[in-house]
This record gives C-alpha cells, structure tokens and sequence, in this order.
C-alpha cells in the first residue's frame, strides 16, 4: 500500500516512496517490527511544505485509527518545532555574519587610521553621504557634528571650485571618466579652508546607467599646495622646506633637441626614488630603470603631452625600488616654455602605495561576491562585454557560455538551514574555479545561479568542461559537521559569436538551455537549441 494512502482518514502527504532515505528508513522499521501507517504533511506558517510526520504502528498489531484532529494537532506542533529551529540557525548565522564584517571594519578602520585618508560613500539616488570617522577629521569635526546630505557637502566646497568639482562628477556618471578625481578647497570646522584630493569610482549603477552608488577617498593635500605655491620663490627657501616634508620636490628640464635632467631634487629622493641627488642630477635613465615595465609607456605619453601643451603633468604610476619593492608614486608638476624653446617643470612626487592600496580593495569589494568570492554579476557581464569586444575584433573564434545552476537548493536550505545553505555555494565556487583555465571566468549571477565564459572553445570542449565540473560536484558531497550533502548541478551552453547584439545575448541563450535542462530531470547538460547541429557535427567529427 503506497504511504500517501490516507489509512487514517488524515490529509494525505506528498508520495514518500521515492524520497532520498527513504529505503533506509524502510530498514530501520524492519528492524524494530515497526510500520508506516499513514502521512501527514509538515507545513509552515506560509503554507510551503517543511517534511512529513509519518505514523508508525507495531506490525501485527490491531489498527488504531488517531483521532483527525490529534494528529493535525501534533503536526502543527511538529512543523513549529522545526520552524523554530530554522529560525535559531538563521540567526546564529546572521551573528557570525555580523562578528565577520565588524572584524573586517575594525581592520579597514586601523588601515584608514594610518593612512590619514577619510573615506566616503554616497547613495546617489537618496542625496545622502556617509563619511568615516577619519574624514570628518580632516575637517575639524567629531561624528556627531556634520550631516549626511550632499546639499551640505557641496555648500562646504569653495565657491570658486564648486563648478569644477560638479562638472568633474557629473563627467564620472556620465561614463566619460574611469574615476572620479578632483582637487579642491574645502571649509572647515573653524571657517578656514584646506586643499583635499578627493577621488572616487561609481561601484552601482541601474539597468539604464543611471549611478546608483559611489565610493571614494579623501586626502589632506594643504601642505602639498602650499609648498607648489612657495616653489616659485627662492631656491634657498624651498630646499629648507622640501628637505622636511614627506615626498619629492623637483625641477625638471627639457631641451629642444630632447636632452632632459632634473635640475633640482630635494632630499626626499632618496626614499621616493632610492636614489641620491647626485645620482639622479647625473641623468634620467637611473629613474627610468625603476620604472614599472607596465607603466613607462605611460610615463613617457604624459611627460610628452604636458610639454607640448603645457598642460599640468597628473600621473599615478608604479616603481620598483631594491629596498622597497613595488611601490606607488604620484606626480603633479607644472610646465612652463622657456626662451630657447625648451620645457621647464616644477613639481612633486608622493608616496600614494597605501592609498592605491586602500582604493583597489575597495574596487575588489565592489566585483565579488562576499559569500563566494568569486566575481559578481557586474563584475562577471563586464568580463563577458570584453570577451565580446574580443570576438568582434575577429582575434579569435567565438567563445562558449554556461549557465549553472544548483538542483533543489531550497530543499537543501529548506532542510539544512541557509548557514548549510552558504556552505553549498561556497563549496560549488570552489569547485568551479578549480575547473578554469588560466583566461576563463566564472561569475554568481544571483542566489543558486552561476554563469561560465570559456574564451575560444567549441561546444564540445564546453561540454567537457560542463561533464568535468558536474562529475567533481558528484564525487565530492558538502561536509557539514557530521552531515554529508550530495550536490548536483544542471547546466545549459550557448555560444557567443559576433553576431550577438550584447553579452546578456548570449547570456540568455544558455539560461534557456538552463532550463531545458532543469525540465529534463536536472544534473542533465543541455545546449542551446541554435547550436544543436554544431555540436553534433563537433562529436562525430571528434570520434
């Protein structure tokens, strides 16, 4: 007799016979001569089903029919029970959740501290800006003395730069800028006014472009401007002052048939630069040798566009020093003609490496995911807009697309907790990035989904690819203390060519395929329907 059969008279509970365990409880019943007699479904408050609470009997024993209301009443007292537990692990987790971000902002806060950088972070769409404690400080003020909103922060900006630094952002959302970067006056608590660099990046933006959110860093550079001001003066003055502040003061000369030198260094080349005045006045190539590889083209471009234009010279790069290793500097001179044609720059060089620092982490917290760590949605159509790009430039044949996706993920949540839950994400993240090759992606779309790019391959190495992760998914189940959690994944493959409009193109081509293979049973692979034929013709041609 099938155990949904209602042999009580209760309501009936969803088919248990082909349940995973189910054959193991079948022996643990046999062996202490117990048996099934009736079902009732084990529902939540909501209605969406939690288990089913099954009535045992003795075998041979008389049948003793429970009272419908009995058993209705004992079911609801066992779904609450269990309710109750998953409520108590949700929220055990969101604790520890809690400790590990406070934990984290403890270490970006003593980060922050040591840098003397402030950070802020504005929601574009409310008008509100949160600044750290660190900011507020710069300007005189406690946590407590300074609002939230941006009609405030404007009004604290000189009145002859707030044009500026306005058109600067409004630049920056309108995608025509990769950062935000502006320096400008700004008042302080006690009505005086300070240089600040502040700099920033657009982290959110909605489905239509529209910036949603930014973040970004703020430094007091009063000392800096001031002594750019005082480098006009005398030699004399600016050697005494410049021999005493943190960063490089220089002169910098260039004839008009190329030859260049430094005519003037202060003292703080020896740690910017790890180079002695003398070594550095003898010529440019000592500076150049330390120059990162990756950023010396860069260098030369800038230099070459400030002296043709006698624009001002702004320029990030990196170094690498014997002592020091790889280090951050930035440049900020001023050029101006000379009367034999040539091209005079007076300017300083700072030690930005913590701040670079603290700005890359940022823009890493903003493209991973925090649970999987591996790159979110943005981050990941990103990667696949300049694998698009890749393909159109005809460098390379069209790439393969897999979307992922866990097989009954709310049940694993639904019966182990979403604490379990995360490990299941975590785990398969895991698993996935072992898969790729050195120029693959992966990226968590949303909840259970995952989605794959696979630069150069075909169908039938995408398959492979697909069978490999399945297979490593199988032979490796989640252990979560003492339990172990079998995973499977179903997976859909479409091919990105330079006939698609946009990566999401492509994208949705195997979120079909996805599904198809979702209603053909799950843990199944599926491709895309416009890639049938291909794919068979790539098998028949491999075998």
């Amino acid at each position: 007799m099938p155990l949904t059969a209602d042999v009580s008279g209760h309501s009936a509970a969803p088919a248990l016979e082909d349940s995973p365990g189910w054959r193991s409880l079948q022996d643990i019943f046999s062996r202490h001569d117990l048996l099934a007699c009736g079902a009732l479904p084990l529902l939540n408050a909501g209605g969406a089903p939690l288990g089913c609470l099954l009535l045992l009997t003795q075998k041979n024993a008389p049948r003793a029919d429970w009272p419908r209301q009995t058993a209705t009443e004992f079911a609801g007292l066992a779904a609450l029970a269990i309710e109750r537990d998953a409520d108590r692990r949700r929220m055990l987790a969101a604790e520890e959740a809690a400790r590990r971000s406070e934990a984290g902002m403890r270490r970006m806060a003593l980060a922050i501290e040591g840098s003397a950088t402030g950070i802020w972070d504005r929601n574009i769409a409310t008008g509100e800006i949160d600044y750290s404690s660190g900011w507020k400080a710069l300007l005189g003020y406690t946590d407590a003395e300074i609002s939230d909103r941006i009609e405030d922060s404007y009004a604290r900006v000189h009145p002859d730069d707030l044009a500026f630094v306005q058109e600067t952002i409004k630049a920056h959302w309108e995608g025509k800028t990769e950062n935000y970067a502006v320096e400008h006056r700004v008042r302080c608590k006690d009505s005086s006014y300070k240089w600040i660099s502040s700099r920033g990046k657009v982290v959110s933006r909605a489905a239509d472009g529209k910036p949603l959110r930014m973040i970004g860093t703020t430094t007091d550079i009063s000392a800096m401007r001031a002594l750019s001001e005082r480098l006009q003066q005398s030699v004399d003055l600016v050697t005494c002052l410049t021999n005493e502040v943190p960063g490089l003061a220089y002169q910098y000369r260039r004839l008009p048939d190329g030859d260049e030198s430094f005519t003037y260094v202060s003292e703080g080349v020896r740690d910017i630069y790890e180079l002695t005045p003398a070594q550095i006045g003898a010529g440019v190539a000592p500076l150049h040798s330390l120059i990162h590889p990756d950023d010396f083209a860069a260098y030369r471009v800038a230099l070459a566009a400030s002296g043709a234009g006698l624009q001002r010279l702004h320029l990030e790069f990196r170094v690498n020093l014997p002592r020091q290793g790889v280090r951050w500097r930035q440049i900020d001179a001023r050029p101006r003609r000379l009367p034999d044609g040539g091209t005079l720059w007076h300017g300083f060089v700072t030690d930005v490496t913590e701040r670079k620092r603290l700005e890359l982490e940022l823009q890493a917290q903003a493209a991973i995911d925090f649970l999987t760590q591996i790159p979110n949605r943005r981050c990941f159509m990103a990667r696949m807009e300049e694998e698009l790009a890749r393909i159109r430039r005809a460098i390379g044949k069209p790439s393969a697309v897999l979307m992922c996706d866990l097989d009954n993920f709310k049940a694993i949540n639904d019966s182990y907790g979403h604490a379990t839950g995360d490990l299941v994400l975590k785990h398969f993240a895991g698993i996935l990035q072992a898969a790729l090759r050195k120029n693959d992606s992966a990226g968590r779309i949303g909840g259970e989904e995952f989605a794959v790019v696979l630069p150069g391959a075909d169908l039938a190495e995408a398959h492979v690819f697909a069978q490999r992760v399945q297979q490593q998914l199988v032979a490796t189940p989640l252990r979560a203390g003492r339990q172990t959690i079998a995973v499977t994944v179903s997976i859909g493959i479409a091919m990105m060519t330079d006939a698609d409009a946009d990566a999401d193109a492509a994208l949705s081509r195997s979120d079909t395929a996805l599904y198809c293979a979702k209603e053909n049973g799950r843990n199944r692979i599926s491709i895309a329907v416009e890639c049938a034929a291909e794919f068979t013709g790539q098998k028949l041609q491999a075998g």
